[in-house]
């Protein structure tokens, strides 16, 4: 399985060019099995709430509800840093406030890292973390709101073609730079696209990683393990390019087994007498 990641091995990643990879993953099964595939980083990401559980407000989830899912993902992995988002409200209360909820997941959950979203608006969070000892992954990039400001149709950022005003690139470079100063050990580049993410990488020390609108041009990618997948009751009807349909083969199976369960045969996989 190789030695146990640590920050040090990932800015040693950067340095020589070799692709970081983060699993966004919400229970210890999966997070077992990313672990073992050899990923540097397993995220335990908000998102669990709208994704996994049907919440219909991505804010919905709290610090309470997200315990208990960091807590399995933990003991599922041995060799990657553990990440855990926070949920919305530690880090718009204030510093201390998010310190708090930070020991909070370390002591009670064993996470490794704290991924901020919205840490550009809140450097002072950053750096009350960091002073606490704990680690931080810190998110920025590319919003709806940015891309009007600067005269930019949001949806073109991830083309190739994309024309990004300069005044545009010095401010995500410049938000990255404060971040990093701030104590931050790794970025979470948001949108970044293919001219303005390659800048930002060049511009900084420590690792930039990126999920939606991310690519090849930064340091690294985290992609959500059950999008990738396809485990969805969606993706029983989808025909999206992902590296499997889950969905789609669990709705096969499970079809099979009750039509057994009704058919009055024995259950595959049920213990045989002897």
């Amino acid at each position: 399985m190789g030695d146990k990641v640590s920050l040090t091995s990932l800015a040693a990643m950067k340095a020589k060019g070799e692709k970081i990879v983060g699993m966004v993953v919400w229970d210890t099964h999966m997070a077992a099995i990313v672990d073992r595939i050899g990923v540097e980083i397993a995220s335990v990401g908000d998102t669990v709430g709208h994704n996994l559980w049907g919440q219909a407000n991505p804010l919905e989830i709290t610090l309470d509800q997200m315990m208990p899912v960091c807590q399995a993902v933990r003991r599922g992995v041995r060799r990657a840093l553990v990440s855990a988002d926070f949920p919305f409200g530690p880090l718009q209360a204030g510093p201390q406030q998010a310190v708090d909820a930070a020991i909070r997941m370390v002591k009670e959950a064993g996470v490794d890292m704290i991924k901020l979203d919205g840490a550009a608006e809140s450097p002072e969070g950053v750096e009350a973390l960091v002073k606490a000892g704990i680690p931080v992954w810190a998110q920025f990039g590319v919003t709806p709101q940015t891309a009007l400001a600067y005269g930019m149709e949001y949806k073109s950022m991830n083309t190739a073609d994309a024309v990004v005003p300069d005044e545009m690139i010095d401010r995500l470079i410049e938000e990255a730079k404060m971040l990093e100063n701030a104590g931050a050990s790794l970025l979470d580049f948001t949108n970044s696209g293919p001219v303005v993410g390659p800048a930002v990488v060049k511009a900084v020390k420590i690792p930039v990683i990126g999920g939606f609108g991310g690519g090849p041009w930064l340091d690294g990618r985290v992609r959500m393990a059950h999008a990738a997948i396809g485990y969805s009751a969606a993706a029983v009807d989808s025909d999206a390019d992902n590296y499997a349909n889950v969905g789609k083969i669990a709705f096969d199976a499970l079809t099979d087994c009750a039509a057994d369960i009704r058919a009055g045969k024995q259950i595959r996989g049920a213990t045989k007498k002897r």
